[in-house]
């Protein structure tokens, strides 16, 4: 008997179907198991005890008591009078956060706008840094170069400021910077300082710095609001006095002055654009010059022709009379030499014969 033939897989490359489902329910069992063990581990840990957690101690067993630093032990030693200051930090540590800051250097100067500005640059960088008032002024002597640091030099040797304070630093650099002379110049520049060319906003800034420099000059509002009025352009100053409630306080009169100088402004660019607008129709007018006297020229040169021809014209016509004149004048003079020669001819030819006729002309 022959054996039956079994069909044969007429794609070879494709798997079998069955082999496929097994394969997939095996790995599908076997996730099933891992994440089971991984449950069952998760629960183990959540189980044991935490780190943070600190076991129940006997009661029997007695409290250690907690180990105290050194550096508090040799602190809490100390007299009480010495901790009322915290301590003093190194120089080189306070230098180095000076530094940092970018504070402005002072090398000495003639004006005393500029030594005022400094102090109050570098006093703003001290409040800052929470200073005390003797490493206020280690870090400002930092500061000091050229002309500045030989006059630091200077009152080094004349006091002792291993103990100095702010104060008596600032009372030292006034009577350097501003002594009676430069405040008297100062007290003329702010007393005759006018706005001039420059806007509101800067002149009154430059107002207030000599007024710093002048406190008695303006030692209430009422009296800084008069010099400022005085101080501004006079255009400005009648807007600003104009209505039944002229200024009282400083803060209402700037604001009154920038609002009057705005509209000020605004007339003048309107007149600037009109001017503008005026020359360049001055511009257009000559550049148009040039066609229009063109224009009249070849006009004045057409006329000119239509003249010239209309006389050319007249003088053809009286030089053709004057030629046909001339031309029966010389008719007659030929007619008249004609009658004289013959004449002439004739007397000869009687006398010839015996005639006793003389011709007389």
């Amino acid at each position: 008997m022959s054996r039956p033939r079994t069909r044969a897989n007429p794609n070879p490359q494709e798997p079998d179907l069955a082999n496929l489902v097994a394969t997939l329910q095996r790995q599908l069992q076997e996730q099933q198991q891992e994440t089971n063990q991984l449950r069952e581990q998760v629960a183990q840990l959540n189980q044991m005890p935490q780190a943070n957690e600190i076991p129940p101690q006997n009661n029997h067993v007695p409290p250690v008591a907690p180990q105290v630093p050194e550096v508090h032990q040799e602190i809490s030693l100390e007299p009480a009078g010495l901790q009322r200051n915290p301590p003093l930090i190194r120089e080189d540590l306070l230098y180095e956060r000076f530094r940092r800051m970018k504070a402005p250097e002072f090398k000495g100067t003639t004006d005393p706008l500029v030594a005022d500005n400094w102090l109050i640059d570098i006093q703003v960088i001290l409040d800052f840094m929470r200073l005390t008032e003797h490493e206020k002024v280690l870090c400002a002597s930092f500061a000091l170069k050229k002309d500045a640091r030989h006059w630091w030099k200077t009152v080094q040797m004349r006091r002792n400021v291993a103990n100095m304070d702010w104060q008596d630093f600032v009372a030292e650099f006034s009577t350097m910077y501003y002594n009676g002379e430069i405040l008297a110049v100062q007290q003329d520049e702010f007393t005759s300082f006018k706005q001039g060319s420059m806007s509101v906003v800067e002149a009154v800034n430059k107002f207030e710095q000599l007024g710093r420099l002048c406190p008695e000059l303006v030692p209430n509002e009422k009296e800084k609001v008069r010099r400022m009025m005085k101080m501004f352009r006079t255009d400005i100053s009648k807007q600003v006095s104009a209505g039944s409630s002229p200024p009282t306080l400083v803060a209402d009169c700037i604001s009154r002055a920038m609002r009057a100088e705005y509209w000020i402004n605004q007339d003048k660019e309107a007149r600037a654009q009109i001017f503008k607008a005026k020359k360049e129709e001055k511009v257009m007018e000559k550049q148009l010059q040039p066609r229009q006297n063109q224009e009249t020229n070849l006009k004045g040169q057409t006329s000119n022709s239509n003249q010239y021809s209309k006389q050319f014209g007249r003088n053809k016509r009286k030089g053709n009379a004057m030629a046909r004149a001339n031309k029966g004048i010389t008719l007659k003079r030929r007619i008249t030499v004609g009658m004289r020669v013959i004449i002439i001819t004739t007397l000869c030819v009687l006398n010839v014969e015996g005639s006793t006729w003389v011709y007389v002309e």
